[in-house]
């Protein structure tokens, strides 16, 4: 989390379907793409 503070909200204020991957707006209920409720929050930290 290297970036400044405004950067990380405008980042990491979306919802990440687990089904298809796609990117989904802070409130959504289901996926945009395929219709799936398995939504989950944007990570916040690289991997590995």
């Amino acid at each position: 989390m290297a970036r400044f503070p405004e950067a990380e909200r405008r980042l990491f204020r979306f919802l990440v379907c687990r089904k298809c991957k796609t990117k989904n707006p802070r409130g959504a209920d289901k996926c945009r793409r395929c219709g799936s409720k398995a939504l989950r929050p944007m990570r916040r930290e690289a991997k590995g």
